[in-house]
């Protein structure tokens, strides 16, 4: 960049390298998109992923009460450690005992599990390095690196097999210049757990390459019937880990913006300069909200098992429910979630031919039916939209009967759709209606 002269009779003010660089990528989509509801109709906007976004969903007392009181304390006022103050470290690494064997020390608390993830990637890479992450998967890590000169390079999941990682993709990205792999577990957006198995085969990858893990963890236990989550670095022998997590998706409090690095260094292999550098990062910032901090004891420990439980009931059952109504969509092809918030679905275009991509068909939809759904391109998947489950039931239920309507007033052609509805089948075991075709049914 050119700097003026002194005496200079122009002004010459840019933007910095850093700012020019930075880019959300599902704000830049969404805000270039002709999203202009049915005035006829109430949008129903099935693209945030903010829990608390209807009203329906809400924390217990037990957390508003930590936090009442936390209000009343003159240290909840202050500035406090950089890393977080050390009664709040303590009780995040109690909360986190299932990942292993965690001290306070191991312990950076962050303004939100997205300042987590900036944290864990500027700690261990460098520009011109590259950072490998999961295709589609939540796009800030391309938001924080690239600005900074840090390469994205993606690895591929797959759709058919409950949307778990290609292996071999995975390893063929790796090359001299990579710091870490991100893995996303459970996932946004797909709604994937990892089971113990597959979980082995990511951690033999990067040990026999000698990359290290970013482990996004923020929707850990946010898993439906029949799934188990288990953290990597519960199973990690050698590979170093950095656990990203927070209070925001399973306590339902995102705008408290207090999340957590956890660093899982069983080896040594970080050493002090790592653990120095995230000290030294999290200096920038002064530390995180002291009034969530004061708090955090409280709302970890007192936070009944209960309301955990009603909140992923609540969400499994809305997955089952979509699923349900959007498999007989013709021309969707949902893939049921295993767990978080979230539900990818494919949108087979060659039976949509006035619509060249998904971007088209997203837009539509909005102009149309008023349902907003996030098209495939803000996760780096083009073809599927997402959508969130966390709404009241009502509201998907009419939002999935809008998105039937749109498909088949849409679709090729109507003896395309009299084929789709011959297909149609009853389960004698629960008389429950599925469809049975090839544009509406589950991998």
């Amino acid at each position: 960049m050119s700097r003026r002269s002194r005496g200079s009779n122009t002004w010459e003010v840019r933007a910095s390298t850093l700012a020019r660089n930075t880019h959300n990528l599902i704000r830049d989509i969404v805000e270039n998109l002709q999203v202009e509801p049915n005035p006829e109709k109430q949008l129903i906007a099935l693209s945030v992923g903010d829990p608390t976004t209807f009203g329906n969903l809400n924390p217990p007392e037990q957390v508003l009460q930590a936090v009442r009181e936390s209000n009343e304390w003159l240290s909840s006022r202050s500035y406090g450690p950089a890393k977080g103050h050390i009664e709040a470290r303590v009780a995040v690494a109690q909360y986190s005992a299932h990942q292993g064997d965690i001290s306070p020390e191991d312990v950076v608390l962050c303004s939100g599990c997205s300042h987590a993830i900036e944290l864990a990637i500027t700690v261990i890479a460098d520009s011109g390095q590259n950072v490998l992450v999961p295709r589609p998967g939540f796009m800030i890590y391309k938001t924080v690196a690239e600005g900074l000169g840090i390469n994205i390079k993606h690895y591929n999941l797959l759709p058919d097999q409950q949307w778990k990682i290609d292996l071999e993709d995975l390893e063929n990205q790796i090359d001299d210049d990579t710091a870490a792999i991100v893995v996303i577990n459970p996932s946004n957006p797909c709604g994937s757990v990892y089971d113990k198995g597959h979980l082995y085969e990511i951690l033999d990858i990067a040990s026999r390459n000698h990359v290290p893990i970013i482990a996004d963890e923020i929707y850990e236990h946010f898993v439906f019937s029949n799934n188990e989550f288990t953290a990597l670095s519960a199973l990690s022998v050698d590979v170093p880990i950095l656990t990203c997590g927070g209070l925001t998706k399973r306590f339902l409090v995102p705008g408290w913006r207090m999340g957590w690095v956890i660093i899982h260094d069983r080896h040594n292999i970080f050493g002090k300069e790592v653990r120095q550098g995230l000290s030294n990062l999290a200096s920038r910032i002064l530390g995180p909200n002291t009034l969530i901090q004061r708090a955090l004891p409280a709302i970890l420990t007192c936070t009944p098992q209960s309301f955990f439980d009603e909140v992923v009931l609540f969400i499994e059952n809305q997955a089952k429910l979509a699923f349900d109504e959007l498999r007989c969509a013709p021309g969707l092809r949902p893939i049921m979630p295993q767990g978080a918030m979230y539900m990818m679905i494919e949108i087979k275009l060659s039976l949509f031919p006035n619509f060249k991509n998904e971007l088209q068909f997203v837009e539509r939809l909005v102009a149309e039916q008023s349902v907003f759904c996030l098209p495939g391109q803000c996760f780096a998947y083009p073809n599927f939209m997402r959508i969130v489950l966390t709404v009241p039931e009502a509201i998907l239920r009419e939002a999935c009967k809008r998105m039937i309507i749109f498909c088949k007033d849409h679709i090729v052609s109507r003896e395309t759709i009299k084929e789709i509805e011959s297909d149609i089948v009853t389960v004698p075991s629960d008389n429950e209606v599925i469809c049975d075709n090839d544009t509406a049914h589950v991998a």
